[in-house]
C-alpha cells in the first residue's frame, strides 16, 4: 500500500505518534510525510549512501547509479515481498518466482541467503548476493555525511512546509 494511503490512514486510526517509511529520500519525502500527518520518519536506502555507512563504496556508487527503475521485488509468490536492487543474483529469482508454479523458498535459498548479501557489502561485488534497496536510489546524487544529508532535508522540508503556507496564505486572501 503506498505511503500516500497508508500514512493518513494510520494517523487517523492510532492515537500514538506514527513514523513514516519507505520511499522517503529527501526533504520533499519529510515534508510530505508530516503534511499526511506522521510524527518523523525512518528512512533505510538513503543512509545506505552515506560516508558513514558500514558498506564497501562500490556499493554506494551502485546506489548513485541506479534509478528508480533499478529495482525488483522479490518473494512475492511467497506472500512476503521485499525490493532489492537490480543485479544477476535478484534477476535470477525473480525468473524463479515467475515460472508456472512459481517457486519453493528451498530453490532460492541459495540466491537469496543473508550471508550472501553480507559478502557483497563488504567487498563490493554488487553481484555477490541480494542488495536490499528501495527506489529511493532514484533521488540519490551523492553520498554526504549523516550530518549533511540531516541538515539538508531539514531545510529542504521547512522551505517546502513555508512555501505551502505560503501559497495557501494567497490563495485565502
Amino acid at each position: 500500500m503506498p505511503g500516500l494511503i497508508l500514512i493518513p490512514l494510520a494517523a487517523s486510526r492510532l492515537s500514538i505518534p506514527i513514523i513514516a517509511s519507505g520511499g522517503i529520500g529527501d526533504g520533499r519525502g519529510f515534508a510530505a510525510a508530516l503534511m499526511l500527518g506522521a510524527e518523523g520518519i525512518n528512512m533505510g536506502t538513503r543512509f545506505c549512501a552515506t560516508q558513514e555507512a558500514p558498506i564497501h563504496d562500490r556499493i554506494k556508487q551502485m546506489m548513485l547509479d541506479k534509478t528508480e527503475r533499478d529495482t525488483n521485488l522479490i518473494f512475492r509468490t511467497l506472500r512476503n515481498t521485499g525490493r532489492v536492487l537490480k543485479n544477476s543474483v535478484s534477476d535470477q529469482v525473480v525468473a524463479m518466482e515467475r515460472r508456472p508454479g512459481g517457486v519453493e523458498f528451498s530453490e532460492i535459498h541459495h540466491l537469496v541467503m543473508g550471508s550472501r548479501g553480507r559478502t557483497a557489502l563488504e567487498t563490493g561485488d554488487p553481484e555477490a548476493g541480494l542488495v536490499w534497496g528501495s527506489q529511493v536510489v532514484g533521488l540519490i546524487d551523492d553520498i554526504p555525511t549523516c550530518e549533511a544529508l540531516i541538515q539538508r532535508m531539514v531545510t529542504a522540508c521547512q522551505d517546502r512546509l513555508a512555501r505551502a503556507s505560503t501559497y495557501f496564505e494567497s490563495t485565502n486572501a
